[in-house]
């Protein structure tokens, strides 16, 4: 008989499964219903990326909990988790397994819509702090690679923080080696690794360095069952496929297009040669032609100097006979 997804997996119920995860942890639609689901595992992996004692965090509110079960455009601009803490912080949580080329825009617009979050009559000083957190399954700066990236606004010349409300941070989970000190004594490093697992003996490994996690693999597990669940999850696979096959589509023909370009470079290149050989070729028959030219007519002056001391010998010798 299946256990509620409100009840906890204990290990007994976790030991002997084994086999390949079918949904991927990094499924948006599934990140979104464990968070939604689970409190206990929103509240957890929340403190453990701010580095909060959970027990010190009195609530963690969701703020916008969909249908589970029920599709949304692909093209939607939603938000997978959008949370308050008890102390009155906005919290943004994203997965993006794809690399569109456009998180740090992105980001800042989720960061942005959320820091607008006072009350009529409000001072700006109630203004709440809003903290925007991306799981990317790639590297968002290639050149500075990075497991856990905190960025905030400060002064370019003293690195003064302008203001500690805003807050932007990225968890790479393609970089889980690269983890700090910090960032494993506060378990980001292992759920970095629930989210890369594709094995459930894999994921009952994590469950037992981590009760909440253990948590987060039995919400998994049954959410996996819900029939409804599991077809978004599979259309966001699909998605993700699609999207995939015309990121490489598009990478082809800017490979060809860049091929073309650059055979056609080659062959103007190899036709302004050819016309500089050419030109070339006809200055040199110029210069050719003249020295001819010259030649000829020093040729004719000296025949003509023979035929005069040929003329003048013919008289000497006839004056001397």
């Amino acid at each position: 008989m299946r256990k509620s997804t409100k009840e906890l997996f204990t290990m007994e119920d976790l030991d002997g499964m084994q086999g390949p995860v079918d949904i991927p942890m990094t499924n948006d639609y599934l990140f979104r219903a464990l968070l939604q689901q689970n409190n206990q595992v929103l509240k957890a992996l929340i403190c453990s990326l701010l580095h909060l004692d959970p027990q010190q965090v009195q609530e963690v509110v969701l703020e916008n909990p969909i249908e589970l079960g029920k599709s949304y455009d692909d093209k939607d601009f939603i938000l997978d988790i959008q949370a308050w803490l008890y102390e009155g912080a906005r919290i943004n949580l994203e997965m993006q397994v794809i690399n569109e080329y456009n998180w740090p825009e992105r980001s800042l617009c989720y960061l942005c819509r959320s820091y607008d979050n006072l009350n009529r009559g409000e001072s700006y000083s109630a203004v709440r702090p809003v903290v925007q957190i991306g799981f990317l399954n790639f590297t968002l700066f290639p050149d500075h690679p990075e497991f856990y990236a905190t960025y905030y606004m400060t002064n370019e010349k003293n690195n003064q923080i302008y203001s500690d409300k805003l807050r932007l941070s990225v968890v790479d989970l393609t970089k889980i080696e690269l983890a700090t000190e910090t960032d494993r004594a506060y378990h980001i490093h292992l759920w970095a690794k629930f989210f890369k697992c594709n094995d459930w003996s894999e994921l009952v490994m994590l469950a037992k360095e981590n009760s909440d996690i253990q948590a987060a693999v039995g919400t998994v597990y049954q959410l996996s069952q819900e029939k409804k669940i599991r077809q978004q999850c599979e259309a966001r696979e699909d998605y993700y496929r699609r999207e995939l096959d015309r990121q490489r589509r598009n990478q082809r023909m800017e490979e060809l297009a860049l091929k073309i370009e650059k055979d056609q470079e080659e062959l103007e290149k190899g036709q302004e040669e050819l016309e500089k050989g050419q030109q070339d070729n006809r200055r040199k028959e110029q210069e050719l032609q003249a020295k001819e030219q010259i030649l000829q007519e020093k040729e004719q002056v000296l025949e003509k100097r023979i035929q005069e001391l040929e003329k003048r010998i013919r008289e000497l010798q006839q004056g001397a006979s």
